[in-house]
């Protein structure tokens, strides 16, 4: 599985046929637009996993997990700045 960081505006292809667009989000939404063939089937996994009533199916489904955020001691530090002296552009 592949996980990414994207910017608001890039977008994905999947395939030749297959383009998903980040347009951003808030909170803990983010909105998607995809772009794709009318063959392609494109369900939410809330609506698969009420579809499904066999226990034994549900757990065929993928699982996934919220990966924390990195350690502080990974991002980025902001640049120093001297007292009295403003910031290069």
């Amino acid at each position: 599985m592949l996980r990414m960081s994207v910017a608001a505006e890039e977008y994905l292809m999947i395939g030749d046929d297959v383009k998903l667009v980040f347009l951003g989000g808030t909170g803990k939404h983010m909105r998607i637009m995809i772009d794709a063939p009318k063959e392609v089937n494109i369900v939410r996994s809330s609506v698969l996993e009420k579809r499904i009533t066999d226990p034994e199916e549900k757990t065929k489904l993928p699982q996934y997990y919220r990966e924390e955020e990195h350690p502080e001691k990974y991002r980025r530090k902001p640049a120093a700045t001297i007292p009295g002296k403003p910031l290069r552009k």
